[in-house]
This record gives C-alpha cells, structure tokens and sequence, in this order.
C-alpha cells in the first residue's frame, strides 16, 4: 500500500532549546561511565582507542559548550510540519536576491543539519561571500525521519523513496515549483529517489555517491575502477560493521547507544575517524553527537538500514534527472561512472584532490564551488 504525504499543512516555527536538567544527566552520565579494557598495541582498527575517547568524553563534559551550538543552530529560521504522519524538522533559510534557485540539502548517517551549517552563508548569500548575486539559492535543509531533531519515527516503513516522497511534498508547501537537490550518503539515495518521484518539478541532482554504481575486482577496468573496487573491499570486511548490526538488528545496538552517551559518542566518531581527510572541528562533531544524543533517536536513525536492506542489490530503475556526481578521495565509497551511466543521467563527474564523506564540514569551499557551477545551467 502506498502512503499518502498529504494531510496537515501547519508550518510551525522552531526553536531548539534543551532542558537543563538533560544537559545535567547528560554529564553525570560521562563522569559516572564505566570504561573497557584495551590490550597493548590495539589502535584505531579495533575501534576507537579507550585514552582517545576518554580525552573527548571528558572535554564534551567539561569544555564543550552546547548552548553556544544551539545558539548557532538557532540563529537559522527553522520549522516543523506533519508529513504522511511523521514530524519533519527543517531549516528554511531564504536568499536576499529574490530569484535565486530552491535548493534542498539532505544529511545521511551518522550526520545531521550540522553537514550543511557552513554552507548557508555563501550559498544563500554568495555577495557577502566573495560570489556573484547569480550563483544565490533560497535553502531547504531537513532532517530525515527518525533523525534528531525531527525526532523519532512511530511505524515502520521508512523508506528512502517515502522520504523522498516527503520531500516533494515539503518542496510544495514551500510554494517550490523548480528545484535542484543535493545529498550525501542516505542523503544521496533520498535525492535520487527524489529524482525518480518528483520529475516534473526537480531539474538537477547533486550527490556524493551512487551506491548502485560499484565494480569488484573482476569487473574493474581501469586504475580508478580498482580504487573503486578496493574501497568497496574495505567496507565490507573492516568499515562496514555498523552497517551489518544497522541492517539487521537495529534494535539491538539502540540500548546501548541510548543509555550511554559514550557509546553514543564512540557509534559516531568512529565513523569520523575513518571516512574523513583530515578530520573535522571538534565542537562540531560533538554537537552532530549531542542531536543524536539529546534527542534519543540512535534507534530509529538507525532503522533506515534495515527498511532499505531488502532492495540492495536490486536494479536500480532509470534516473532521468540530469546528475552530478561529487567524489572526494577519503570517502567510503567510489562511484564508477561507466556503471552510473547505465541507470543515470550523468550531466557532471568531479573528482577533488581532498576531503571525505562529509565535504560540508571539511572541504565545504569545494562543494560551494561544484553546486554553483553545476546548477547555474538550471536556473
């Protein structure tokens, strides 16, 4: 049966704002943690060091000032609205030039709105940003069902194409007719799904990945496409863990990660340590961790691996969206274009010299620069 995204159409406004005594049991929580062993010799591949975690924990609980964060995040308009059953949190943040292009950004796993936050200025306002009035966009930024601070999802049946569904309709109670999209990670197979949904209003796609896109070493045929193969090699058999508990037994790791802020904190910095360049600002890594945290929705973020697992793997059907692909050397993942030219409409390839899978908070001058070039043919 298919799910309606019609229904209530109240955009309300939002302010975050926790309550202290959530930050108080938060940091009893990591003084009162109890700490694992660690052999000699045991460095990052076994999970993150116990000395290095330690060291985080305690500035998150000393030193790291989340009301400033919160501050930050408020300082953006923000709403929420009721979506086929499902609030769904987002920033609405439109640009002084009045004809500038919609745009809707979309995090994956284990991130959040915090991808996006250094990106607002010069995309909204490319003037006051050494940009031309031209390259300007009217931003969406929503956060992905069961997610932070859209909060927890109550059924099952979160699907990246429901999501994208959900998209569109956020996209027309905006008064949004013409659209670009742009994603990484889930946020990458929610804007191609968006693509495939929403054709007739949505006319370019930018993402990070195309997941259907892979080779093995059997099929590569070119220096890249090994890279490509071995990338994928290493998720499977090192990188991939969290995927394999995620896709099946999501409930399992949620106790854990919602009982204790450490084993929230060690989920996500992990995924950090491995899938960046050189890393990202500390504060906000950990405020990424504390809308996870904060918000209790380790569980249901993680239900989006097990509700896409059954169609891994199937064909995927054909995007005729025009796309773009942005590939950065330290992601987890490397599309190969000979295989996404079979099922997409590839319009744009990039390949950057720096950076990982969270270009926005490492590298964003270079994702500013390839959505610009890319979606002015759209305007």
């Amino acid at each position: 049966m298919g799910h309606s995204v019609t229904g209530m159409a109240t955009i309300e406004p939002f302010t975050l704002q926790v309550d202290q005594t959530a930050l108080d049991d938060l940091h009893r929580r990591l003084a009162d943690t109890r700490w694992p062993d660690q052999p000699a010799g045991a460095d990052w591949s076994f999970g993150p060091p116990v000395d290095d975690l330690r060291e985080l924990a305690e500035y998150w609980r000393t030193r790291y000032d989340w009301r400033s964060a919160e501050s930050e995040i408020n300082s953006f308009p923000q709403f929420t609205t009721e979506i086929d059953g499902q609030n769904v949190h987002f920033l609405h943040v439109r640009s002084p030039e009045p004809d500038a292009l919609p745009l809707i950004l979309t995090h994956g796993w284990p991130g959040s709105i915090m991808e996006f936050l250094e990106l607002i200025g010069p995309l909204t306002d490319p003037v006051s940003h050494g940009g031309n009035r031209a390259d300007a966009f009217h931003l969406v930024v929503p956060t992905i069902p069961g997610f932070t601070l859209s909060g927890v999802t109550t059924e099952l049946g979160w699907t990246t194409s429901r999501m994208a569904r959900a998209w569109a309709e956020l996209m027309r109670r905006l008064g949004y007719d013409r659209y670009v999209a742009h994603g990484g990670d889930w946020g990458a197979a929610i804007t191609r799904e968006l693509g495939l949904v929403d054709p007739g209003h949505v006319m370019a796609l930018h993402v990070l990945q195309l997941f259907g896109a892979t080779v093995d070493s059997t099929t590569a045929t070119t220096p890249e496409e090994q890279r490509a193969a071995d990338a994928g090699l290493r998720f499977e058999h090192e990188l991939g863990g969290y995927a394999s508990i995620q896709s099946t037994r999501p409930q399992l790791i949620a106790y854990g990660l919602t009982d204790s802020p450490v084993a929230q904190l060690s989920w996500i910095v992990d995924i950090f340590e491995h899938w960046t360049d050189s890393g990202v600002d500390r504060d906000a890594l950990l405020t990424n961790v504390a809308l996870y945290w904060l918000t209790g929705t380790a569980g249901s973020s993680a239900r989006i691996y097990r509700e896409s697992a059954a169609t891994w793997g199937d064909e995927p059907a054909r995007g005729t969206v025009p796309t773009a692909v942005a590939q950065f050397p330290h992601d987890n993942s490397v599309s190969v274009r000979r295989i996404a030219e079979q099922t997409d409409t590839i319009a744009r390839w990039t390949t950057f010299d720096r950076g990982g899978h969270f270009p926005g908070m490492e590298t964003p001058d270079l994702l500013v620069t390839d959505l610009r070039e890319f979606f002015t043919a759209y305007r």
